[in-house]
């Protein structure tokens, strides 16, 4: 009875832990269809790939009329530009959307190293960094999922709620402002209740926008905050690679031999998270450098005009999206330090008491942390702080032209 009890306490522990890592990135990604499962049914399947289709046509519908509104109906300058903001944002959505489709082997191999982690590790100091680590992903996606909703929220609720009802110019009604423009080439929206009707497909549409970028910088911070706790495990390990611990083997070769194939798991987990979300950030990275430029804008012109509720809507989807790429770049800083680290630590340690040969074993270590993988940005563009600089620089250097040109 006593080893049932400890057997189903370790099965109970390890399945909170790995609810830890994964728990809220798993809410995210399952209701939009791109959540990888090992092992599901026929019917399952047919399951998700009807989400998969849903989610594309609610996407379609509140990008494709946008475009069309923009390139066939706006004939002011400022309109064209304020109404191609919306249009780009969800086409980022569209792609990010298909690319985590796409990349769903990828994401279920870093899954499945994820929960094997978790099963694999047995010391108290070790799952207390690796529980810190997770308790810190789950802080990243918190607050990307809040910034993201609130965006949502006043851009597609408070916004055209609380503005006046527009009076048609050939017709005699008056009618409620979409948050998306929406083509009458398609459908005249002024009518009710298609006005309503629209209206709420759009603000559904609009909740799976934000969604899918809640879902990209969600998983890139569990998938990228995870290498970076075993990165610190490792280095843990480090410490007692002389001496020994009580977990680790009673000789120096097999304490070296844990170490180097932890450093091989390390750098296979950290290949397969960059294959997964090297597109997804090129996307992110070239959006948000252009949405930023923009919302830039409409923060100027709306502020001028005294439009209270636009000007707050538009800094709030400005924060949202600064803080969206911020998270990105500064997970792959943090990636690449943790690397750094583990050379430094290597040095750090009484190798010189490693009898003859054995020393050469930390040669090996420091070479491979210093010729490590990076995240980056469509394997173009490495991601880091002094990226998100220049994303930032870039962004109000395309702004200054857009004033100047306008």
């Amino acid at each position: 009875m006593q080893k049932t009890s400890v057997h189903k306490k370790t099965i109970d522990d390890y399945e909170k832990n790995v609810n830890l890592s994964i728990q809220w990135c798993r809410w995210i990604l399952k209701p939009i269809g791109v959540w990888p499962t090992s092992d599901v049914t026929g019917t399952q399947k047919c399951m998700y790939r009807l989400i998969n289709v849903m989610c594309y046509s609610f996407l379609s519908f509140l990008c494709v009329p946008g475009i069309l509104y923009v390139i066939l109906e706006v004939e002011d300058v400022y309109n064209q530009i304020k109404f191609f903001g919306p249009s780009s944002f969800c086409m980022m959505a569209i792609m990010k959307y298909y690319l985590m489709i796409l990349h769903e082997n990828d994401i279920r191999d870093c899954i499945q190293r994820i929960e094997l982690d978790w099963k694999n590790i047995s010391h108290d100091d070790d799952k207390k960094i690796m529980v810190e680590n997770a308790k810190f992903g789950r802080q990243l996606i918190a607050l990307c999922t809040f910034f993201m909703y609130s965006g949502f929220a006043f851009y597609y609720v408070v916004l055209p709620t609380s503005a006046d009802k527009i009076q048609a110019a050939d017709a005699n009604l008056t009618f409620m402002p979409l948050a998306c423009p929406f083509s009458s080439l398609i459908i005249d929206t002024r009518y009710s209740p298609t006005n309503e009707i629209v209206f709420l497909l759009q603000v559904v549409a609009g909740a799976l926008i934000h969604s899918i970028a809640s879902a990209a910088c969600g998983l890139a911070a569990m998938l990228a905050v995870h290498a970076c706790g075993q990165m610190e495990v490792l280095m843990n390990w480090l410490k007692h690679l002389i001496d020994g611990r009580s977990d680790m083997g009673d000789t120096v070769d097999a304490r070296i031999a844990s170490v180097v194939s932890q450093h091989v798991r390390i750098l296979k987990y950290l290949t397969r998270t960059e294959g997964a979300l090297q597109l997804i950030s090129f996307v992110e990275f070239l959006g948000c450098t252009l949405d930023i430029c923009l919302l830039g804008y409409y923060v100027i012109m709306e502020s001028k005009s005294n439009d209270i509720t636009s000007t707050v809507t538009y800094i709030i989807l400005l924060i949202s999206l600064t803080f969206n790429i911020f998270i990105f770049c500064y997970i792959g800083e943090l990636v690449a330090e943790q690397c750094r680290k583990i050379g430094e630590m290597t040095y750090m340690i009484e190798w010189y008491r490693l009898p003859g040969n054995k020393k050469l074993c930390c040669v090996l270590i420091i070479a491979m942390s210093n010729s490590s993988i990076t995240l980056t940005a469509g394997n173009m563009v490495e991601l880091s702080i002094e990226t998100f600089t220049n994303v930032v620089k870039t962004a109000f250097a395309f702004l200054n032209v857009l004033r100047t040109l306008t």
